[in-house]
């Protein structure tokens, strides 16, 4: 198992839980950190006196006061310590819920294990950190079910650019102006009109206004 964490999380009452957890788990050497600054102090100084970390368990969001700090988020977090030790283990535990932002960890911060906190999120963690011990990607059933659901069609820039559009709240019929506009092809109603109702019946939605939450949800727009 693990023998050296360390955890990123500003509530405290979410880093007792994690404690528990890893108690569990009978893992005793861990740091806690409020901070995404102390963590990536922490992971310098491991770096420095050759006492590695085996596993980053970190939140996405972290809350701003008056400590002023140059990264403020988990994801800045991940980057910066991939880039310090590019073979450290990275649970993300968030409560967190578009899959296109819980795919994009994976695919493009190259973390390990997603948890989201939820009711049984203990368990979930402990799934977690023994799977990615074992050198397997963890993600619970359900949010694979989501992420999968999001694979399923391949969203292009044209996708993505109608369908921002249309939640700008741009009318259907004006979108061709704006595509001629910034030499978007293909820019006619009728190609325009031809994308939209594939995208709708590609993905089982009847109306623009359920496609455009479709897509808010999976956090692609």
């Amino acid at each position: 198992m693990f023998k050296k964490i360390l955890i990123a999380e500003d509530h405290e009452s979410s880093s007792i839980s994690v404690q528990r957890t890893l108690e569990d788990l009978t893992i005793s050497n861990t740091d806690y950190v409020y901070y995404c600054d102390d963590a990536v102090a922490k992971i310098q100084k491991s770096i420095r006196e050759n006492d590695l970390y085996d596993l980053l368990i970190t939140d996405l969001s972290f809350e701003e006061d008056h400590h002023e700090q140059k990264i403020k988020d988990g994801k800045e977090l991940i980057k910066t310590i991939k880039e310090l030790q590019p073979t450290l283990k990275t649970i993300v535990f968030s409560a967190e819920h578009k899959s296109g932002i819980i795919n994009s960890l994976f695919t493009e911060y190259g973390i390990n294990g997603f948890v989201r906190k939820a009711r049984n999120d203990a368990k979930d963690l402990k799934k977690a950190i023994s799977s990615v011990y074992e050198g397997k990607n963890y993600l619970s059933l359900d949010l694979k079910q989501e992420v999968k659901k999001l694979n399923s069609y391949e969203f292009s820039e044209y996708d993505i650019t109608l369908v921002s559009l249309l939640s700008q709240g741009v009318l259907q019929k004006n979108i061709p102006v704006y595509l001629q506009n910034n030499n978007i092809k293909p820019n006619s109603l009728s190609s325009v009109e031809k994308k939209l109702n594939s995208l709708k019946e590609e993905l089982g939605i009847t109306n623009n206004e359920q496609l455009v939450a479709f897509c808010k949800d999976l956090g692609i727009i």
